[in-house]
């Protein structure tokens, strides 16, 4: 096991241990949809009351889903250095864990804003190599500003949002996690805003998460019933295989997310549920990637 020092969001509860036993008897019935179509079955749109996992076979991905109720809490959790979604799961005691902000490999620190428990605990302003990139220069006031998935204390009850991070928080209410990454997938992406993306005389000249091609995805998204869902897509044996973040937006629209913000993908993408780890990206070969990451959503019980 790993043994960084890992910071987090939230409250684990000792009736985690009633509620993983009864997942485990479910498990087997919830974990496997397939269709043809992507559209879900009218069971799915009604209010869920329990973590409801499901996995999507696409015609070019694997789609690792969960539907995480109000009575569940979705926090941050952050390590000093790079570790695996198993490895934030055994620390933490979570549920579930997904990868979430974007880092650098090279430094082990992050690139997206980090608040935990109401503290500012990662700030990219303080990454020396994203600030002194010259490629990056005329992009730096929309990378400081990128959409983040947040959780408030509003009068005693947790409630999530997808905004800006300057984007003041609302009356009565105390920010406790906020983890950056983007775009934002729904309503409408926001690549060109957040400076993913930039163009020249109509032309694409900047990507910088290859939104146009297919590759594993890892997204958060908001129902208007006040749930949250966790999306991963994982690539499939071939080549192309994946999502774009255009097929990735239409996808979750079609599960009746609202609001949707991408996190970090590619080798990233990485979901732990029941002690099950699930790894999106594949390399030539076929074979699973395993990549240590620096920050990640959590589900913990919120009974």
């Amino acid at each position: 096991m790993s043994r960084h020092k890992v910071l987090q969001g939230g409250l684990l509860t000792a009736s985690l241990l009633v509620v993983l036993t009864k997942w485990g008897a479910s498990r087997q019935s919830a974990m496997k949809i397939a269709a043809q179509s992507v559209e879900p079955e009218p069971e799915l749109l009604s209010l869920p009351t329990e973590l409801l996992p499901e996995t999507y076979e696409a015609a070019n991905a694997t789609v690792h889903m969960l539907t995480i109720p109000q009575s569940y809490t979705v926090s941050v959790a952050v390590s000093d250095q790079l570790q695996t979604v198993e490895d934030f799961a055994e620390q933490t005691g979570a549920v579930a864990v997904l990868n979430a902000g974007f880092f650098d490999p090279q430094n082990d620190q992050t690139t997206s804003h980090i608040t935990v428990n109401g503290e500012v605990v990662a700030d990219p302003a303080d990454n020396e190599r994203l600030m002194g990139n010259p490629d990056l220069v005329p992009y730096l006031e929309q990378i400081l500003n990128r959409s983040e998935f947040r959780r408030y204390d509003c009068a005693g009850e947790s409630r999530y949002d997808i905004t800006l991070h300057t984007d003041p928080v609302p009356d009565n209410c105390t920010l406790l996690d906020a983890i950056g990454a983007g775009p934002q997938l729904l309503p409408e992406n926001t690549a060109y805003t957040e400076g993913f993306t930039d163009y020249a005389d109509g032309a694409l000249i900047r990507d910088a998460i290859g939104s146009e091609s297919r590759n594993a995805r890892t997204a958060v998204g908001l129902k208007a019933d006040g749930s949250v869902m966790w999306f991963m897509v994982a690539q499939n044996p071939g080549s192309g295989t994946g999502m774009t973040l255009e097929e990735l937006a239409q996808f979750m629209q079609r599960w009746g997310v609202e609001k949707a913000l991408n996190l970090d993908g590619g080798s990233s993408s990485s979901m732990v549920f029941e002690e099950t780890a699930y790894y999106g990206r594949l390399d030539a070969e076929g074979n699973t990637v395993e990549r240590p990451v620096k920050s990640v959503l959590t589900v913990l019980s919120g009974e």
